[in-house]
């Protein structure tokens, strides 16, 4: 279904609406028309764009038009330019993927619940009519398994306002452990059949993550780490992935992996090395996905040093 509907191959326009400072100068010059079209050139069928709720709803509840708008003009460049969306809720009123952000609370507390019920329903009265060409992806990445119960209940419920409204958009639901393919099988069963299960993979993680600043278990891991050394290969993702393609063919829906990649410490050969492996388990399931990241957020395609191997890359997307 995904790859006839043009959600088959994408990228993360990571940092633009999301992770990012909010500026005026960032939100109106990261990403460009420019950008789209070169998007659209590179043979990519989609776009999934990360939104951080800041941007678009004041801590009272309210919606900001102005933040809305700017959606508005991203999906209208999607459309002159042939690409399909993803509408990725980033980070909520209680919850953030990063801890850094401290935003907590959200699984127990029903005015952010409520809050983020309202984002859902605006986005499905706003843009639910564009079922062909707008899909949903619920919140990026619960963290803990201690979440999971709420986020089965909250998840639920925000499919079913959302369907009020939007009852043919398809929806992404993922799994704890930032979104882990390992643990999507203690999903429960989608809320109907526009549902589909998402998840992110950047397996193994001492390798596609060797050095981030951000994560202290990597960060003193050398850069001089190879694909060779990490151990994984086809039939590693094959093994890894292997749970979560029962898990949907039990439960009669597909796969989207909605970011995967390699941090721009690994030299890009390596990297290479990476996606060949990984690309053909992708397409021999016919797993549906989007490249993290299209520029800079330290792993960007577009970025300088991707050009000696970027149309190989693109070549094996």
């Amino acid at each position: 279904m995904l790859k006839e509907m043009g959600f088959y191959k994408g990228v993360n326009l990571g940092g633009w609406f999301s992770q990012c400072d909010y500026s005026r100068e960032r939100l109106d010059n990261f990403i460009t028309e420019k950008d789209f079209a070169q998007i659209a050139a590179w043979g990519f069928d989609h776009v999934r764009i990360p939104i951080d709720y800041n941007l678009i709803q004041n801590r009272d509840g309210s919606m900001i038009e102005e933040g809305l708008a700017r959606i508005d003009r991203a999906l209208a460049l999607c459309e002159k330019y042939g690409l399909h969306t993803v509408l990725d809720l980033h980070k909520t009123q209680g919850f953030s993927f990063d801890a850094g952000e401290k935003e907590e609370g959200f699984f127990r507390n029903e005015d952010d619940q409520e809050k983020f019920y309202a984002i859902w329903d605006c986005f499905a009265r706003r843009w639910g009519d564009r079922a062909d060409r707008v899909m949903f992806e619920l919140l990026n990445e619960v963290t803990e398994k201690a979440y999971l119960p709420d986020w089965k209940r909250i998840s639920r419920e925000c499919v079913r306002r959302i369907r009020q409204s939007a009852p043919e958009v398809l929806v992404l639901l993922g799994s704890y452990q930032w979104n882990s393919a390992r643990t999507l099988p203690e999903l429960e069963a989608p809320y109907d059949s526009r549902v589909l299960y998402n998840f992110h993979f950047y397996e193994p993680h001492d390798f596609t993550h060797q050095g981030a600043y951000w994560e202290a278990p990597y960060r003193d891991i050398s850069p001089r780490y190879t694909y060779a050394e990490s151990g994984a290969g086809e039939a590693y993702f094959e093994d890894f992935l292997r749970p979560a393609l029962e898990k949907a063919e039990k439960e009669g829906t597909e796969l989207y992996c909605g970011e995967y990649g390699v941090i721009d410490v690994v030299p890009p050969q390596e990297a290479v090395k990476w996606f060949r492996d990984l690309h053909k388990v992708f397409q021999r399931h016919g797993i549906a996905r989007s490249l993290w990241s299209y520029k800079e957020m330290d792993f960007g395609l577009q970025d300088a040093r991707m050009d000696g191997v970027r149309q190989e890359l693109l070549e094996l997307l």
